[in-house]
C-alpha cells in the first residue's frame, strides 16, 4: 500500500506514504505527516505527496531554517561564483530584509503566502529608519534574490519547487531616460574643460562605456593608432571602502569600441599631459597605468566621479542628467543618426539586441518615420515629388 490516512482525533489526521526500500539498510521506510483539519484535507495532502513521489520531486522535510540556508547560499554560491559587488548586494538584501522576516521558518515549510506577506510589509513599512516603505524596485530585488536562492535549493534537491514562482513581485515604474542633445553636450564639455575630468567625461559621452569600465581602463587597453579601446575588466568599491577589479560581467561586455577622431585626439593629449605630470613628480609611467586616475596613479572612487558629474551638470543647468545618462545619450544619438541597432548593442556591450531596442524604444518613432521615407526613396524615386505635392 503506497499511502494511508489514520484519524488521530476529531480534527487531526496522520498521513503516511511509503518511500520504498532504503538502499543502505535494505529496510522499507515511510514518511509521516500530522495535520489538523478534516479528512478531505488529509486526502488532498496524501495525493500531493504521491504525486511528488511519482514525479521524483519529493523531498523529505529537514530541520534547516530559511536563515541557515540563506547564509549557506551566500557562502557556498554567491561569494564563490559572483563578482564581489554582486555578492555584497545579495548579502545586504538577505541579512537586512529576508532573514529578519523569514529566517525562523523551516526551508521546506516556506510557502508563497510567506513571501507575498513579506513584500506587502516591506512596501508599507520596510525602511530601516521607520519612515515608510521600500520602493517597488528594492522590494522586487528582494524577490529576485529570494528566487535565485530558492532555485539553487531546488537544484540541490533540498526543496521540491521554487515557491517564489507563485508570487507576484511589485512592478517597477521605469522613468523616462534623460538624455542630452548636441547643444547640451557642447555646453557640458565647455564647462568640463576647467576640471580634471574633461577627458574622462568626453570619452564617456563619445563611447557609451559604463562607469565601472572606463575607470578600470589601462593605457595598454587603448590603441591610439588603430583608434580603439578594449574593454575587459571593471572596477567597484565595496561598502567597506575596498576597491576591487574584476572581469567584465559577460562575454558581450568584453568588447572592442572604435574611437572617433576627436576622442582619439582628446586621449592623446590626456596621455601626454599625464606623462609630463608624472615625470615632473619623478613618478613612473607605464602602459599598465590607469587612463583616468589621480596623479599618483591611485584609482578614482566611482561615487566621487558621479558626484563631480552631478555638480557640473547643475552648473550647466542640466538638472537631473546623471552620469549614466552619458551612456543613454551616446546610444540615442547614434540611433537617431540611423546607426544600426546591432552596432549600438555591440558598442554598449548589451547581452542582446532586444535589450538595446527595449531600452531605447523612445527613439523608435523617429526611426520609423525615417525608414518609411527611405523606402519611398528606394522604390518610388520618380513618383516622390508628385506624391509630396499632392500631400
Amino acid at each position: 500500500m503506497r499511502g494511508s490516512i489514520i484519524k488521530r482525533s476529531e480534527d487531526s489526521y496522520r498521513v503516511r506514504v511509503s518511500l520504498g526500500r532504503d538502499t543502505t539498510t535494505g529496510k522499507y521506510t515511510s514518511h509521516y505527516e500530522t495535520l489538523r483539519g478534516n479528512k478531505a484535507q488529509a486526502e488532498k495532502r496524501l495525493r500531493e505527496l504521491l504525486t511528488e513521489l511519482d514525479k521524483g520531486i519529493f523531498v523529505k522535510p529537514g530541520k534547516q531554517t530559511v536563515a541557515d540556508y540563506l547564509e549557506q547560499w551566500l557562502h557556498d554560491y554567491c561569494w564563490s561564483n559572483l563578482t564581489p559587488r554582486t555578492a555584497e548586494s545579495y548579502q545586504y538584501i538577505v541579512r537586512t530584509h529576508l532573514i529578519p522576516s523569514l529566517g525562523k521558518i523551516l526551508l521546506t515549510q516556506l510557502k508563497p503566502e510567506h513571501l507575498q506577506h513579506l513584500y506587502s510589509e516591506k512596501l508599507s513599512a520596510g525602511r530601516s529608519d521607520g519612515k515608510g516603505g521600500l520602493s517597488n524596485r528594492t522590494v522586487r530585488y528582494c524577490h529576485v534574490t529570494m528566487h535565485k536562492a530558492l532555485s539553487s535549493a531546488v537544484k540541490l534537491g533540498m526543496i521540491p519547487r521554487n515557491v517564489a514562482d507563485a508570487v507576484e513581485a511589485p512592478k517597477v515604474h521605469y522613468h523616462e531616460l534623460r538624455t542630452m542633445n548636441e547643444s547640451d553636450i557642447h555646453l557640458f564639455l565647455e564647462y568640463a574643460r576647467s576640471t580634471p575630468f574633461y577627458a574622462l567625461f568626453y570619452t564617456l559621452l563619445f563611447t557609451g562605456m559604463r562607469r565601472s569600465e572606463i575607470l578600470a581602463l589601462r593605457w595598454s587597453d587603448v590603441d591610439l593608432i588603430l583608434c580603439q579601446v578594449s574593454i575587459s575588466r571593471t572596477i567597484h568599491q565595496l561598502h567597506n571602502g575596498q576597491i576591487i577589479y574584476g572581469e567584465a560581467k559577460t562575454a558581450k561586455s568584453r568588447r572592442m569600441i572604435a574611437l572617433s577622431p576627436s576622442t582619439t585626439i582628446v586621449l592623446k593629449e590626456h596621455r601626454e599631459a599625464q606623462q609630463k605630470l608624472r615625470e615632473s613628480l619623478s613618478l613612473p609611467f607605464t602602459d599598465d597605468d590607469l587612463v583616468f586616475c589621480h596623479h599618483t596613479g591611485k584609482p578614482y572612487l566611482p561615487d566621487g566621479i558621479t558626484h563631480s558629474w552631478h555638480k557640473l551638470a547643475l552648473r550647466c543647468g542640466l538638472k537631473g542628467v546623471r552620469l549614466h545618462d552619458a551612456r543613454h545619450t551616446h546610444a540615442s544619438l547614434m540611433l537617431k543618426q540611423g546607426i544600426h541597432p546591432k552596432i549600438v548593442q555591440e558598442r554598449l556591450g548589451h547581452s542582446s539586441i532586444q535589450i538595446t531596442l527595449d531600452t531605447y524604444s523612445h527613439v523608435a518613432p523617429g526611426l520609423q518615420e525615417a525608414a518609411a521615407n527611405r523606402f519611398d526613396d528606394i522604390v518610388m524615386p520618380k513618383h516622390k515629388d508628385t506624391v509630396e505635392a499632392e500631400l
